[in-house]
């Protein structure tokens, strides 16, 4: 094997675990937008990791109706 596959097969591996927990999360939450844009756009599992630890965390404040 060559350097270049071995490369490949390492980047591989370590950004399907990544993508793949991103997307679940961003779908679990109904995050459509996220979802889309960590499906098309590959930063070696960077975007992925910010949204699974960062952007997924913000939490919405729940309003209450009047009664």
């Amino acid at each position: 094997m060559t350097k270049e596959i071995i490369l490949i097969i390492i980047v591989v591996i370590w950004t399907l675990p990544w993508k793949g927990f991103a997307l679940w999360k961003s779908a679990r939450k109904g995050d459509s937008i996220w979802f889309v844009f960590l499906l098309l756009i590959n930063t070696l599992a960077i975007l992925e990791i910010l949204y699974i630890f960062i952007f997924s965390e913000r939490k919405i404040s729940k309003k209450t109706l009047p009664k």
